[in-house]
């Protein structure tokens, strides 16, 4: 599948910081320690619609996580899936009398377009699940042959499970209890009162054809597969496994993610899946929380079409922490603006304050679990001593405008 058109970014003089990440799965902010080439799996869109704030605000996060680590001079191997065919997508195109075919394909040129918009650095490989189903195929395979799953007491529709306790280790990642666990599959995406199958946290590997759904011939049998089965084949396939992040909303924290480390651990013998498990909060509007059933998303596109500024989104959506569930609103996008009006003035002129301090404030802010808040306040600082005339230094504003290109992806 192909992806946007690459971002250049540029080398930042003075000294990098080692980045640090909060860890879903030990509950600390741990260093990442990738080798010359950090690695990185981001679950990306089932692409059913246009890109809203919270998806930005996810793949944003995650490419401060790139810049950062191209900032300390590594390589980085950033891999993003496209679940292009389950059943959201086919609900809708179901509910819009539209091909699904055409939908995602629709869709997911309209979410590289945002993202390019945005200024997002592109992955290397954009992998979407339609390709992806041989390898997916030969994975199953696998955890079937290992006894890891199992068909489904059915004689109509004897679809393939994954057995959750097959790694001993089912719910390290998450930490939560069953009570909860059985909840939250239930609500997303899982279907824990099936009938046939030996557990009701088993998880949906592959699901055999039935009558008017699309699906695949293969050695299991016409059908298409499982959601969370997609990332693990497409992940380890082109990473390995105990790649440097796993990478998504924290609303993927369980099913989603659990079982993609438990499919690829199960398969591999090995542990962990990823090194960090590093989820970002969800985005409300004006108080609630943003979603399709509420009618309240705020689409990037929508943005886009109204004028709104890239750079201007991308620090209203820094303003607050990666990690904090937060509310979009007109107040925080006009603030963006004006902030953005500010740093663009600052660095027009000619000369300025001297900014190598701020610049390693930046480092050290955005190193240390991506703090965006005190990374903009840093700049801030820096335009408001500039403003006011207060300063000879002639290389500074060109330093600030290159320092924020590169780390924050803003351009000024």
């Amino acid at each position: 599948m192909q992806t946007w058109s690459s971002v250049s970014v540029p080398r930042v003089p003075g000294t990098p910081r080692p980045l640090r990440l909060f860890d879903t799965s030990t509950g600390q902010v741990r260093p990442t320690a990738p080798g010359r080439t950090a690695t990185m799996y981001v679950c990306g869109i089932t692409p059913y619609d246009a890109t809203h704030l919270g998806h930005a605000a996810t793949y944003l996060a995650f490419d401060l996580v790139n810049r950062v680590w191209r900032d300390n001079g590594h390589d980085v191997h950033y891999v993003q899936n496209v679940t292009d065919i389950d059943e959201p997508l086919l609900e809708r195109a179901e509910r819009d009398q539209d091909d699904w075919i055409v939908l995602g394909l629709r869709e997911t040129a309209l979410f590289r377009e945002d993202m390019e918009a945005l200024r997002v650095v592109p992955p290397r490989q954009f992998v979407g699940a339609v390709e992806s189903i041989p390898e997916i195929v030969e994975v199953i395979g696998k955890l079937v042959a290992a006894g890891a799953a199992y068909r489904a007491d059915d004689p109509e529709y004897p679809d393939i499970y994954f057995d959750h306790g097959a790694t001993g280790r089912f719910g390290y990642e998450s930490n939560y209890d069953e009570a909860t666990m059985t909840r939250f599959f239930a609500e997303r995406g899982g279907d824990p009162d099936r009938a046939g199958k030996r557990h009701p946290l088993d998880a949906l590997l592959w699901r055999c054809a039935r009558p008017g759904e699309p699906s695949w011939e293969s050695e299991l049998g016409a059908g298409r597969p499982g959601w969370h089965i997609e990332c693990s084949a497409i992940a380890v396939n082109r990473l390995g496994m105990a790649f440097d992040v796993q990478g998504g909303g924290s609303d993927l924290i369980f099913p989603h993610h659990e079982y993609s480390a438990a499919h690829a651990e199960a398969v591999a013998g090995t542990h962990p899946f990823a090194r960090h498990y590093v989820h970002a909060g969800m985005i409300g509007l004006d108080g609630e929380k943003m979603s399709k059933s509420r009618g309240n998303l705020v689409f990037v596109s929508r943005l886009r079409a109204d004028g709104v500024d890239a750079g201007a989104i991308r620090l209203a959506l820094f303003s607050g922490h990666y990690r904090e569930d937060r509310t979009w609103t007109q107040d925080v996008l006009t603030e963006a603006e004006a902030r953005l009006a500010r740093w663009r003035e600052a660095v027009s002129l000619p000369a300025g304050p001297p900014a190598e301090d701020t610049v390693a404030r930046l480092r050290d802010h955005l190193s240390d679990d991506l703090n965006t808040p005190q990374a903009l306040t840093a700049i801030d600082a820096w335009a408001t001593e500039a403003l006011r005339r207060n300063g000879s230094d002639a290389e500074a504003p060109g330093l600030v405008r290159t320092a924020v290109d590169a780390l924050l992806g803003v351009r000024l």
